[in-house]
């Protein structure tokens, strides 16, 4: 049985970027140092944050995402044939997406955004020199335990709609995201010759199809969500078509991480529970679970018997430790509902699918949350505590 990702104590990439780091960053914002010069400050940055995951015995190793401003760069700044553009009209955002329908109730009048102009082409790596440098600081035996975190295949598109690529560009969705699909099967098979095997996709979009009002928005505009989802599904399919067998695809669920622990959707997995745990190939899903706006876990009775799941019991939004005991019973409560699932299996078997971790990044964007970098050992601390307590081995 291929269960992955192989350790049972896991953190979902973005990390506390330390203050030094912030600094550097808004000095090169504001144009008064180079790329260059900020280099080293994200080196010792990174040497740092990967120094800490050893020490509270996370075995998987990101480099925090401290080279990027938001979780999902890497991808759509990279790709020939799409444009950055500072000032959208917000009439380009598709007000049924709860991200972009907070921006309008904040009265915002335009936002930053990325627009297909012409045709996609990946002429450059996305993620390359984030692994390589990973790699120069871990051990030929760690190698294959570095992670690499990347931005949904859809993650412009949802948000644009029928704005998202020059009708120059392409005529229809399913020749904009094949071109997508094909830079994401070169990606992964650069990173894969390079050593990569692990790589997890951070898609709070997903999680948008569970909210009731996203899914009200678009009937109301006309637009089919059953078949905008059959489209993002296909969309990864074709990303992983060519995946070698020994390469961990994992799938990010959530539902917003902002400032101050702000999210924008709420609705547990069921509406899209039968599609995500069968029609994605990916091996493992991580789904926040911290608070009652994911809802309950009933919707993990669909989880294939060659799949896993890592839960997001800790939050990343807030620094008051979860108590361990409870989130053993929590975990024991989900191992329950998985093997009396569509697929019966004995509790050990549905536990053995069960990974645990924060519901999300501590840091999706480069501000973070309220959570100081001392709060963030003590809370992978704990995830580490509590999976060795079910996981001796851990």
């Amino acid at each position: 049985m291929h269960l992955l990702p192989p350790f049972r104590a896991e953190h979902i990439g973005s990390l506390k970027r330390p203050a030094v780091l912030l600094q550097k960053r808004k000095e090169l914002d504001d144009g008064k140092i180079t790329a260059e010069e900020l280099l080293p400050v994200e080196n010792q940055a990174i040497d740092n944050i990967v120094k800490m995951q050893r020490e509270v015995g996370i075995k998987s190793f990101t480099d925090g995402e401290f080279r990027r401003h938001m979780f999902y760069d890497g991808v759509f700044d990279n790709l020939d044939g799409m444009e950055y553009l500072p000032d959208v009209p917000l009439e380009m955002f598709m007000s049924y997406v709860p991200d972009t329908m907070a921006f309008k109730h904040h009265s915002f009048k335009k936002a930053a955004s990325y627009i297909c102009i012409g045709k996609l082409k990946r002429t450059k790596p996305f993620y390359k020199a984030q692994y390589e440098y990973l790699k120069s600081i871990t051990s030929p035996e760690e190698h294959k335990n570095i992670k690499i975190t990347v931005c949904a295949p859809e993650w412009f598109h949802l948000r644009h709609g029928p704005y998202a690529y020059k009708k120059e560009a392409y005529s229809n969705d399913e020749d904009y995201f094949a071109d997508i699909a094909q830079a994401y099967r070169e990606e992964i098979q650069e990173l894969y010759a390079l050593g990569c095997r692990n790589i997890q996709f951070d898609d709070p979009l997903l999680a948008y199809f569970c909210a009731e009002s996203m899914i009200t928005g678009m009937t109301e505009q006309g637009a089919d969500h059953e078949k905008l989802l059959n489209l993002y599904i296909k969309a990864y399919n074709d990303c992983l078509k060519d995946k070698p067998e020994d390469f961990t695809a994992g799938l990010h669920l959530c539902r917003g991480n902002f400032r101050d622990g702000l999210h924008f959707s709420e609705g547990g997995y069921d509406r899209i529970a039968v599609k995500l745990f069968n029609e994605i190939n990916v091996d493992t899903y991580y789904l926040e679970y911290d608070t009652e706006r994911a809802g309950t876990f009933e919707p993990l009775k669909f989880l294939p018997k060659d799949k896993s799941v890592v839960l997001g019991l800790i939050t990343s939004k807030f620094p008051k430790l979860e108590d361990v005991d409870e989130l053993k019973k929590r975990i024991y409560a989900a191992a329950d509902t998985i093997a009396n699932g569509h697929e019966p299996r004995s509790k050990e078997e549905a536990l053995s699918q069960i990974c645990i971790s924060p519901q999300c990044g501590f840091a999706s964007h480069a501000d973070g949350n309220p959570v100081t970098e001392d709060d963030v050992v003590k809370k992978l601390s704990l995830v580490v505590k509590t999976a060795r307590e079910i996981w001796p081995d851990a």
